[in-house]
């Protein structure tokens, strides 16, 4: 079976480009990556700076390092039942009547259980699919799936359709769905930011996670910035030494320390900037403290500067390499 890594986090958190890299990071070598989005916000097509993605598997990248290469897939809830009936019981024609007809709609709306189970289900087939000589299709299938709020509803299937089939073809879709989401080749990544509301969303999800037997992978802590002021640096600024500091300025050639000196006139903004990043410092060694107590392994990403685009995801692929996320 294909390895299945489910992207999840708060709304905000990049976790369509940690997805995407993450596919781009595991392609490699010749192995061959499927990114499959649920949302339908054809995010994934803006990332690759591609078209709407189709329902159906389109290749969108080659990996650095041995031609591994990405395909994508967006899954449409009403398409995936037209196949789900189709394969369970023949419809054909009759089927595309139903949804002139409104009824597919009608059905996953009133039911969001069974939408959930269609839309997992079908990322579930491509992991177990094979080629004509007995191989799977692909090494790795990467969802982006849902916000972290409701993640364990998305993919706890089995309770979600319990009250709508207790047997037959829909209870055993679920049951073969569960089958691949608990296998120990699945692993859920959260994605988070090192600030407070994003993290204990983290935490809340990991703990429902688990409460709901489902594997949790690693936690990808995204947009981390760097830290230019070593330590004694920006205690100084942050602490309002104006003295060391305009003398620092006039050392590095800006004007005289004296009052009214250009050095000295920088004072001001200089503080309020260093007590600004000093106070963003400490939160986020706060956060990286409570991601500490969750045992969980991590990765991290840097922020972008210049925004996401496809060098800007062939660089985040490279941090994750870096980080052994293919081993």
């Amino acid at each position: 079976m294909s390895r299945l890594q489910v992207v999840s986090g708060k709304g905000g958190t990049g976790k369509t480009t940690v997805a995407a890299a993450l596919a781009l990071a595991l392609a490699r070598e010749g192995r061959r990556t499927l990114l499959v989005e649920v949302e339908g916000r054809q995010g994934l097509a803006q990332l690759f700076g591609a078209e709407a993605l189709p329902y159906e598997e389109r290749k969108i990248a080659v990996a650095p390092g041995g031609g591994g290469e990405v395909f994508a897939l967006a899954i449409d809830a009403e398409r995936a039942l037209l196949d789900y009936l189709q394969m369970f019981y023949k419809l054909g024609s009759a089927g595309r009547a139903l949804k002139k007809l409104g009824a597919i709609d009608f059905a996953t709306t009133i039911a969001p259980g069974l939408r959930d189970v269609l839309l997992t289900g079908k990322a579930c087939e491509a992991v177990r699919r094979k080629d004509r000589s007995g191989r799977y299709v692909y090494d790795h299938v990467i969802m982006d799936a849902p916000p972290t709020g409701r993640i364990t509803r998305f993919l706890n299937v089995n309770d979600e359709v319990a009250g709508l089939a207790r047997f037959g073809p829909i209870h055993n879709q679920a049951q073969a769905v569960m089958k691949v989401l608990k296998s120990p080749e699945t692993a859920v990544h959260l994605v988070t930011l090192l600030e407070e509301m994003p993290v204990q969303e983290t935490a809340d999800g990991i703990a429902e996670l688990q409460q709901a037997g489902l594997p949790v992978g690693r936690v990808v802590v995204n947009m981390v910035r760097p830290h230019h002021v070593d330590e004694d640096t920006l205690r100084a600024a942050a602490g309002g030494h104006r003295t060391e500091v305009a003398k620092a300025l006039s050392r590095a050639g800006l004007g005289g320390a004296r009052r009214g000196g250009l050095a000295e006139r920088l004072v001001e903004p200089l503080l309020a900037q260093a007590a600004e990043h000093a106070s963003r410092v400490e939160l986020e060694r706060a956060q990286r403290a409570v991601l500490e107590g969750l045992r969980v392994p991590t990765y991290e990403l840097p922020l972008l500067g210049t925004g996401v685009d496809l060098a800007g995801l062939y660089a985040l692929a490279k941090d994750l390499r870096k980080q052994s996320v293919a081993e």
